[in-house]
């Protein structure tokens, strides 16, 4: 390979290695727009290429999972001849260049993977992660991922339901920016990204293909950062959105797949038509002719790696038969959704690409060696070489608080700044909205057959508990996301994943994703949980500084009969409140407030006992179900005084805790505990289901007033603790 083409092919991110192997592919050495589209698809953001040999070992299968990993959403069934799609992305890379713009398209590219299986999009969720915004640059970040999400979710019509906003160091330079889709359709609809049928038509639907974009995430998603002039120097790779676009587009789309006019569809994502062509073929063991100048283009003089390895958005590649093409033009025009013929499905399992039909062959590959021939890496893994001073380094030695109301009011923060920019009741689904354990949406849309049933709905992350113990701590977050949706009245059935890690060059980062998938597989197995889907976003590193490691969970919760609304995180006059789980946890390890408070960042987790919390998260589904609860909350960030606290804040109801005398229970964030306000005419009913289920009970005092008195540890004012709650945010981003 001359020196030329071995500088263009670093340039585009492939190794000499993967060069030379693409060159035994073709048995020959390739040209520039075959390099290129190699180096989108062998890319860490589309082939997963350090992670796939890992993600094998998680459980994916159940009675009810209809789709699993390797489609553009999973799905499961739902009951009632439903069906229900759920997705889970990053868009983290762009949002540190351009946060706005990186934000929206996020939640842009999460709505084509739902309606491209089928499904309508009803609902996102945003878990998100920022450095302190304490200076310009860190307020710049915050609103304009915040403002992007409101922007192109509030347009397209979809309701932003939960999600979660976290501060920490670790992300000062290198934001997380996840979005989480889920999508609902009648069972017959669901479709494939498949394309089948020598002789039919491929077809694509939606916006024109400019410059934005060329090589967008799967490039962005493949490096670190340096410093601001490398940023700059990105911010070109930035996809630009257009929502309005989007809901046009939506709208084609479902009624295509109504009518049956689509055999197959996919949508263009990272790697753009590359993607779309060669895996739709690939999958329906196929070949696939496609025509450049057939792509309509925003722009004059567009190359042909230009088009082929754009990631603009709003755009859906659809396969359809000859004699359907005149309907599906009508569709539409219906919805001024742009419509063009681009490509023919041959035989033969060749990918090529001409520059019009019948006319020059631009390049030619096997469509599956784009996807199935990438390299998989066993990369080297590594303990980090402090884990055991660091594990032996217990926050039990740090000095108890002099006012524990103090250090309990500093770890009070509501989300709902961000929230408040976001339309959550968008098609009146939304039944517990943002801020609570779980989003409770009913389970309807136009179209889908009537049921009683509904959806709850959780993400959860904790890089404090995975930065200590990527296996332990995994495990741990899943355990909490169960538990979530049960405070909710719901059964756990799905899990989705967000894997955001640092360089997997670095052994020690390969050594916490690999922990981390274990983790995660074992309590998803222990709990009867399938991983139905996921993404793995890497090289999350900025001036040589790996993040902590950050697997984010959505959990899927389905609620058999929706007859009221979940009781939610509440005090009620008069009411008990009880402790359901071990009272007397003191470990502190990976809290809040040893980490937040005290920046002891040491210590050994709690092990997660599955059975346990297995028993729990059946007992509270039950218990909300039989509606002999006012209050849940469970017990995760802060511990306990923050399950309490925010109980208090959100009712406007005090409580007295008797018994609470140390600050380690008080603070501990040991696993399988929730706090319930109960009336006492039902507190004998609540305690002897958690004896018939194996759950310690432990009364903790009583729901009233206007403070919130625990122990001798804090005593302080509701409407001080409200305040400081709702305040936190706005007053961290100079707005208050």
């Amino acid at each position: 390979m001359g020196e030329t083409s071995t500088s263009l092919h670093r340039e585009l991110g492939l190794t000499d290695d993967e060069a030379a192997a693409i060159e035994r592919i073709l048995g020959r050495p390739p040209n520039h727009l075959e390099l290129a589209m190699y180096a989108v698809m062998w890319s860490e953001h589309c082939s997963y290429k350090s992670s796939k040999i890992h993600l094998r070992r998680l459980p994916t299968e159940a009675p009810w999972v209809l789709v699993g990993p390797g489609e553009n959403a999973g799905v499961i069934d739902a009951g009632d001849g439903i069906a229900v799609a759920i997705r889970i992305e990053s868009h983290n890379h762009p949002s540190a260049v351009e946060p706005y713009q990186g934000a929206a398209t996020g939640v842009g590219g999460i709505l084509r993977d739902i309606f491209t299986m089928g499904a309508r999009p009803i609902a996102v969720m945003d878990p998100l992660r920022f450095g302190p915004p304490d200076d310009a640059r860190g307020r710049w970040l915050v609103e304009g991922v915040v403002s992007g999400i409101s922007g192109y979710g509030n347009s397209v019509g979809v309701p932003t339901v939960g999600g979660e906003l976290v501060f920490d160091e670790c992300y000062a330079e290198n934001p997380l920016v996840n979005v989480l889709c889920l999508g609902v359709m009648p069972k017959e609809r669901l479709v494939l990204a498949k394309a089948s049928g020598v002789g039919n038509l491929a077809v694509l639907l939606g916006s024109t293909t400019g410059r934005d974009g060329i090589g967008g995430v799967s490039v962005l998603a493949s490096a670190g950062f340096g410093d601001a002039e490398e940023e700059s120097a990105k911010r070109p790779s930035v996809q630009v959105g257009d929502p309005y676009e989007e809901k046009r587009l939506i709208e084609a789309c479902l009624q295509l797949l109504d009518e049956r006019l689509v055999v197959g569809i996919q949508d263009l994502g990272g790697a753009g038509l590359t993607c779309a062509t060669s895996e739709t073929a690939s999958r329906g063991g196929v070949g696939m002719d496609v025509y450049v100048n057939e792509v309509p283009t925003r722009e004059a003089g567009m190359e042909p790696f230009e088009i082929m390895t754009s990631e603009s958005q709003e755009r859906m590649l659809a396969i359809v038969t000859p004699q359907d093409l005149d309907r599906v033009l009508e569709v539409c025009a219906r919805w001024e959704v742009r419509c063009s013929v681009v490509g023919t499905v041959t035989g033969g399992g060749r990918l090529r690409i001409l520059d019009r039909l019948d006319g020059e062959v631009l390049a030619d590959m096997p469509a599956a060696s784009l996807e199935e021939d990438a390299p998989k890496y066993d990369r080297p893994r590594a303990e980090p070489v402090d884990r055991a001073t660091r594990l032996a380094d217990d926050p039990a030695r740090l000095p108890a608080p002099a006012d524990g109301g103090a250090d309990l009011l500093k770890m009070l923060a509501d989300p709902a700044w961000a929230y408040r920019q976001y339309d959550h009741q968008l098609f009146l689904n939304t039944v517990e909205g943002p801020g609570g354990d779980a989003a409770v949406l009913r389970l309807k849309a136009p179209g889908l057959p009537s049921t009683a049933k509904a959806l709850a709905l959780t993400t959860d992350g904790n890089h404090r508990w995975c930065a200590l113990d990527p296996r332990a701590g995994t495990a741990l977050v899943v355990a909490e996301a169960a538990l979530n949706v049960a405070c909710a009245g719901a059964k756990p059935i799905a899990v989705v994943n967000c894997l955001n890690f640092g360089n997997p060059e670095h052994p020690e980062v390969m050594w916490q994703l690999s922990e981390a998938i274990d983790g995660m597989g074992d309590a998803c197995r222990a709990l009867g949980l399938p991983v139905i889907g996921g993404n793995v976003s890497l090289y999350n590193e900025s001036l040589g500084r790996d993040i902590d490691p950050t697997p984010v969970i959505g959990l899927l919760g389905l609620i058999d009969r929706l007859d009221r609304r979940p009781p939610g995180a509440q005090f009620v006059h008069g009411g008990v409140v009880a402790l359901l789980g071990a009272y007397g946890a003191r470990a502190l390890a990976g809290s809040r407030w040893a980490w937040d408070v005290h920046g002891h960042e040491g210590g050994t987790l709690v092990p997660l006992d599955v059975k346990a919390h297995g028993a729990i998260v059946d007992l509270v589904r039950g218990l909300v179900a039989d509606d002999l609860l006012d209050g849940v909350h469970d017990v995760a960030d802060g511990g306990l005084g923050v399950a309490l606290a925010e109980m208090a804040a959100v009712s406007g109801v005090g409580a007295h805790i008797d018994g609470v005398t140390d600050h380690a229970v008080l603070f501990s964030e040991a696993p399988s505990r929730v706090v319930v306000c109960i009336a006492a005419a039902k507190v004998d009913a609540v305690r002897s289901a958690a004896e018939r289920a194996g759950v310690p009970f432990t009364a903790l005092g009583n729901a009233g007033g206007d403070r919130l008195v625990i122990g001798d540890l804090v005593d302080v004012a509701v409407a001080e603790v409200a305040r400081g709650w709702r305040e936190a945010v706005p007053a961290a981003l100079g707005e208050s």
